[in-house]
């Protein structure tokens, strides 16, 4: 529970910007094993990954500053000096298939089937976001009382000196879990857009269950529910709209 790993002369490493590259890293090279491996057509790969991881991260800090806009109205100058810090998953998933939608389209690519390949590293890549969230002391969770929570001594975002629950280190492990799952199904599914809508709505069920344990009030509330749970259950029920209407109208046909 160190954001600030080592120091190299000025340079200081932080625990979370290295997990971020770490996972960045690895989506990167999942993606480019994966389609070696599976017929794809791997001089897409780059680019795809390229587009998705720069709309995934405008589309995380657009969703940041959507939740801090009374904040962000009031001071726009400390958000711009401080533009590294504030990210919102749900906005990097959301804009990152988007721009991945808009890249398959240019290049006459069957979407469905690269989103399959793409998105189970993009689980893996937030298993380490979420590792780096717990060196930072982000994305912290409730008092606990219970044996397996954490304490934080030094963090700038968590109470310190209190026990909580490690949301952080209960995301990374789903993430992970999420991960194997997904490459697990890839292997015995044909079917073009089965992983990426599995991603979509066990991602969404995880998320809408961790943050009942999320005590950060940073990110946001629409009504009773925090603003991904919201997204979670928005997502849930498009799918499951999406599903019956397909299903009704492969039976008409």
């Amino acid at each position: 529970m160190k954001n600030e790993l080592l120091h190299i002369g000025p340079l200081t490493v932080y625990g979370y910007g290295l997990m971020i590259a770490l996972g960045v890293i690895a989506v990167y090279l999942t993606m480019e094993y994966r389609a070696s491996k599976r017929g794809y057509r791997t001089e897409h790969v780059l680019p795809l990954f390229l587009w998705c991881l720069a709309g995934g991260f405008a589309g995380a800090k657009l969703a940041f500053l959507f939740t801090e806009w009374k904040y962000f109205v009031r001071d726009p100058g400390y958000y711009l000096m401080h533009f590294s810090d504030g990210f919102v998953v749900y906005g990097g998933i959301i804009l990152g298939i988007l721009t991945g939608f808009l890249y398959c389209m240019i290049c006459g690519l069957n979407f469905l089937s690269w989103a399959d390949l793409f998105l189970p590293s993009v689980a893996l890549g937030q298993a380490f976001g979420r590792v780096g969230c717990f060196l930072a002391g982000c994305c912290y969770g409730k008092e606990t009382d219970l044996p397996f929570g954490i304490v934080f001594h030094n963090s700038e975002f968590a109470p310190n000196n209190v026990r909580l629950y490690p949301t952080q280190l209960i995301s990374a492990a789903f993430d992970a879990a999420l991960f194997l799952v997904l490459i697990t199904l890839a292997k015995h599914t044909k079917k073009d857009g089965t992983v990426a809508v599995s991603y979509l709505v066990l991602y969404s069920i995880g998320r809408f269950l961790i943050e009942f344990l999320r005590g950060d009030p940073e990110r946001g509330t629409i009504g009773p529910l925090s603003t991904s749970q919201a997204i979670s259950l928005a997502a849930l029920i498009f799918i499951t709209i999406t599903a019956i209407i397909s299903t009704a109208l492969k039976k008409r046909a």
